[in-house]
């Protein structure tokens, strides 16, 4: 991998495990920071702090090792309909401008074997997520409109329910999937999409899994066993997505890693804020691992769609601290390269094959 020798480590097992797999995160939400902070500008993305705030650019991806990136094609629910498809139309533009932007480290990827093909090459395979399922307006041409642009995953809600599916932060109303998200998720099937049940209310992510016939992803989620978050999987949900084959990718965001954070954040922060550090990622890792087996656990770390991570993660340039940490506690390389990159890479070829199945 050439691009493994930029990661900023030492430690010969993370080495040896970036040689295996770079890492591949399942979410940055760098394309709406963009377009709030930046007009969508893509300058200055080529050196580090740009615009003032960003936690992503391409120096930083480099020594963070990352290898495959998600770029999360996101609009808050607070548009709808027709004006959620045009601002989603607007992310999907601006992820192949930047790609455009930086050809020497930066390649639009859709495959597994795109993504093979651009770490054997020195490049960041870019990928799209969208993030909610207003995005399509309950519109199956739309869904397939942004497969055709090169979208890899949708999330089937964000905050809030749609009128297909009920979202793990409002107020049931679905009692999951209805008939209409079923035909959803059986499109996405056929599409070749990734069903992504990160911000879905635990009876959606159960009526999904009953429907797919392919491995889905938490994209950015944590462990609820660990830290009780309505965004954060249930147990029983991780033993289905382990037959499912598909892949948590755990989420650096601190209200989903330490309660005493979330506690000190929806209290109106009050007092000293809560430590959380590298040791709290570690820590949901290792329980999605116990439960589900390593094959399972991917890293989803939602840059710059939360204003503070943890010590040491602050942002994209400190994935090989978290992946020393997990070789100080034992974890082999190979384990680490399952973890980074080849479980999420196992994922999108398992998609692929759903499609030439299809057929």
């Amino acid at each position: 991998m050439p691009a493994a020798a930029l990661a900023a480590t030492t430690d010969p097992t993370v080495r040896e495990a970036l040689g295996r797999a770079l890492v591949f995160d399942g979410h940055n939400d760098l394309a709406w920071e963009s377009r709030t902070l930046a007009s969508y500008e893509t300058g200055g993305l080529g050196s580090t702090d740009p615009h003032g705030r960003f936690q992503t650019d391409v120096p930083r991806l480099r020594r963070g090792g990352v290898g495959a990136q998600f770029w999360s094609v996101y609009v808050p629910t607070d548009l709808a309909g027709a004006d959620a498809v045009e601002a989603t139309l607007e992310q999907i533009d601006f992820v192949h401008r930047l790609v455009a932007a930086y050809p020497d480290d930066l390649v639009l990827a859709r495959t597994g074997d795109d993504v093979r093909a651009a770490w054997a090459d020195g490049k960041i395979a870019s990928l799209l997520g969208a993030e909610g399922g207003h995005s399509i307006d309950g519109s199956l041409a739309v869904l397939r409109t942004f497969a055709r642009l090169g979208v890899a995953y949708m999330t089937l809600t964000h905050n809030d329910n749609t009128p297909w599916a009920d979202s793990a932060t409002d107020d049931p109303v679905h009692g999951g999937l209805t008939d209409v998200g079923r035909d959803v998720v059986r499109e996405m099937n056929r599409l070749g999409m990734i069903v992504d049940l990160s911000h879905v209310a635990p009876t959606t992510m159960h009526d999904a899994l009953d429907v797919t016939t392919a491995p889905v992803i938490f994209s950015h989620s944590g462990c609820r066993a660990v830290t009780e978050h309505p965004r954060n999987v249930p147990d029983d949900v991780l033993l289905r997505l382990r037959d499912n084959g598909g892949v948590l990718m755990v989420a650096f965001v601190p209200s989903f890693l330490s309660e005493e954070w979330a506690q000190w954040r929806y209290a109106g922060e009050v007092g000293a804020e809560p430590v959380v550090g590298v040791d709290a990622v570690v820590a949901h890792l290792e329980h999605a691992r116990d439960v589900m087996g390593v094959e399972h656990v991917g890293l989803g770390g939602d840059y710059d769609g939360f204003a503070v991570f943890p010590r040491g993660l602050e942002d994209v340039s400190g994935y090989p601290r978290l992946l020393e940490a997990l070789a100080a506690r034992g974890w082999s390389a190979e384990e680490i390269a399952a973890v980074v990159g080849g479980n999420a890479v196992r994922v999108l070829d398992a998609a692929t094959a759903a499609v030439t199945d299809a057929r």
